[in-house]
């Protein structure tokens, strides 16, 4: 019997790449034995020394970029522009995390009747990271870079679109820290992935992906009471209130719509407009929409979802102000999409659109626009325009519910920055000081005399 096979495709032409055999049960079984057996000698690995591999790791990145890019390209079709600022953005977070990482995770003195008494910063165990295939570089970074250096031990199962991307970092992990066991790579099909979360040597669940599967892992990793990080689906709000930068509005809301062809939970997918300016600002968001070169979708199952979506949109009332036809020609393409009057109850405004798909909302006043921004079961991301800072400051941290607010700028992650949602978004957050204590034992020790 002939062992199963993954097979990635260019969506640009539908070609094949390459094959890859999947692990058998016996395979995965020893993937993970070896993760965990690595575990109890990297735990105890000075965390200086740790850092250093990160160092070491961030430039392999660089010194790949090229062929790094290459393969993102054929694998899922993003643009070779925003494929470097990609690779770029994983070197940075490794250095971020080798460079400040370390105080994050030193013991903190607090002061009680104790003779001494403090909080030390304790690695799981294995984590498993179950990533999609939008930006199949950063999203499995953003996960590893902190876990390696807590001294945990990672298995991934990426998306098998870009099976060719995951084993890639792989071996940069095994170049970079002179060893294969810390960060090993689970081929298997998406159907398989959930019994992972069960096994006995995972500790730890960090899943990007669908609400829906991130419903199930939440209730695999709860019953085993594993901790787990969630960042699920989102429908992004941009709240564009009467005051502001229409022009300058109008750019950032088109780039993050239309940002990795518009295949990311954290874009903008609705974008809410005060009335006074609203038919201002649609003509200057179209003109921004139009005509800008864009990748292929990854898949053609995707790409025929989105356009069900956008053509449901206009028979419940939806304008289609640009795009909405599927061009002809071979490759997953889809162009820059505009729909207006888009109401709440409507597809556009209700799901999320993943593609370059942007819906224009029309608000009365900031406070409806708000209320509509928030008329929503996700909670990833939002942001709100507006030459009044004090009005701008005081919308996103109090009124927007979801995980980053922005004023006057496109919402993204940073390494520096917490990064996760709420709702249906998901909960736990990657990044930053706080992510990377998602997969720590915050330990207290107390000396009594």
């Amino acid at each position: 019997m002939s062992t199963p096979t993954i097979t990635t495709i260019d969506p640009a032409n539908g070609q094949k790449i390459e094959s890859y055999p999947t692990h058998g049960p016996s395979e995965v079984e020893r993937i993970f034995r070896r993760a965990a057996n690595a575990f109890s000698e990297w735990r105890h690995e000075p965390i200086i020394d740790r850092a250093a591999k990160l160092k070491i790791l961030a430039d392999l990145l660089e010194r790949d970029r090229t062929s790094l890019v290459s393969l993102m390209q054929q694998e899922m079709g993003k643009l070779a522009e925003e494929g470097a600022g990609e690779i770029d953005k994983c070197a940075a977070c490794c250095r971020y995390y080798a460079e400040s990482g370390p105080a994050f995770l030193e013991t903190r003195e607090i002061k009680t009747d104790a003779v001494k008494s403090y909080v030390a910063f304790e690695p799981i165990g294995t984590v498993l990271s179950i990533m999609p295939w939008n930006f199949p570089y950063w999203q499995a970074f953003r996960c590893l870079v902190p876990a390696l250096l807590a001294g945990n031990t990672v298995v991934l199962k990426h998306a098998s679109n870009v099976s060719g991307c995951a084993l890639k970092i792989a071996e940069l992990v095994e170049e970079a820290f002179e060893r294969d066991d810390l960060f090993q790579v689970v081929l298997i099909p998406g159907k398989d992935a959930l019994a992972l979360v069960s096994r006995p040597e995972v500790s730890g669940v960090s899943f990007t992906g669908s609400t829906p599967v991130g419903r199930e892992i939440a209730a695999l990793a709860g019953r085993e009471l594993k901790k787990a990080v969630l960042e699920l689906g989102g429908s992004d709000a941009y709240v564009v209130l009467a005051d502001a930068d229409l022009e300058k509005a109008a750019k950032i809301c088109a780039n993050s719509r239309l940002l990795n062809a518009g295949q990311s939970c954290i874009s903008a997918k609705r974008f809410i407009v005060e009335a006074a300016v609203y038919d201002r600002f649609e003509e200057l968001f179209v003109a921004e929409m139009k005509g800008k070169k864009l990748a292929p979708l990854a898949r053609e199952d995707l790409r025929d979802d989105l356009h069900e979506q956008v053509k449901n949109s206009v028979r419940e009332g939806a304008k289609l102000l640009c795009g909405g036809e599927l061009p002809k020609g071979e490759g997953n393409f889809y162009p820059p999409t505009v729909l207006s009057r888009v109401k709440p109850g409507m597809i556009a405004f209700d799901e999320e659109t993943f593609g370059p798909v942007a819906a224009l909302i029309e608000a009365k006043d900031a406070a409806e626009a708000v209320h509509l921004a928030n008329q929503t079961s996700f909670g990833l991301g939002a942001a709100v325009f507006t030459k009044d800072r004090a009005t701008g400051i005081e919308i996103a941290e109090k009124r927007l519910n979801a995980g980053s607010c922005f004023i006057n700028a496109l919402v993204k992650s940073d390494p520096r920055l917490p990064f996760g949602g709420t709702k249906q978004s998901g909960y736990g957050r990657e990044l930053g000081e706080f992510g990377i204590h998602e997969f720590v034992n915050i330990k207290t020790v107390y000396l009594a005399e």
